[in-house]
């Protein structure tokens, strides 16, 4: 991985090129990020760089977290998250990174969390089939129906398809296009749909498939 950025995303909207063609973009606000910590060789084992997003009051911070940004002498972030960078030299605690990290034509992958449904039926979550709703089939038009066979295998095979919890997981959207870079507001418009309500946090890195 070369670059790295945590945002948060804006919504969906579209732009025009200068042929007229439509292309549906997600805006989402690109930092300012600054690195919060830097993991060495000689000390983790690996090298990488810890990058915080988004301004916290201090009274919202526990013990241990106010030590570590006291430690490197940089103002609480809501979000942490590690890059392992192919080049780690050129970046130093308390550097800020910007959108302009990335640029117009940009191939990447973009991390965030899926929407959250609560408990679905079959239905909702795996897109099931309604039951014929005439000739005695009762109030049971979304239930799900038989699980497996009778006296044998005399049980439910695991990763059978059934009501549950439904989103709210870690979701990567590979190969996406950036569209345009706001370098003034910070924004990055990213052709195509992302991850997670308005509002969510995600993150932007060079495509590993690209």
């Amino acid at each position: 991985m070369k670059k790295g950025l945590i945002g948060k995303k804006i919504g969906m909207t579209q732009i025009f090129t200068e042929d007229g063609k439509v292309i549906p973009v997600t805006v989402v606000e690109a930092g300012p990020c600054v690195v919060t910590q830097k993991k060495t060789m000689e000390n983790d084992g690996y090298e990488a760089v810890q990058v915080g997003f988004g301004d916290v009051k201090i009274n919202k911070v526990n013990k241990p977290m106010k030590g570590h940004f006291a430690k490197n002498d940089v103002a609480p972030k809501k979000t942490l998250k590690e890059f392992r960078l192919e080049d780690c030299s050129v970046l130093n605690v308390g550097d800020i990174i910007k959108a302009d990290t990335f640029a117009e034509g940009d191939i990447v992958d973009v991390k965030g969390t899926s929407k959250g449904h609560g408990t679905a039926g079959a239905i909702k979550r795996w897109n099931f089939s309604r039951l014929r709703e005439s000739h005695g089939t009762g109030p049971v038009a979304r239930h799900q129906g038989s699980l497996g066979a009778c006296s044998s295998p005399s049980r439910v095979f695991k990763g059978r398809k059934m009501a549950g919890h439904y989103g709210h997981e870690n979701v990567t959207v590979q190969n996406l296009t950036i569209a345009k870079v706001d370098v003034e507001n910070n924004l990055i418009a990213i052709k195509g749909a992302i991850p997670g309500p308005k509002g969510g946090i995600v993150v932007i890195a060079d495509a590993v498939k690209a």
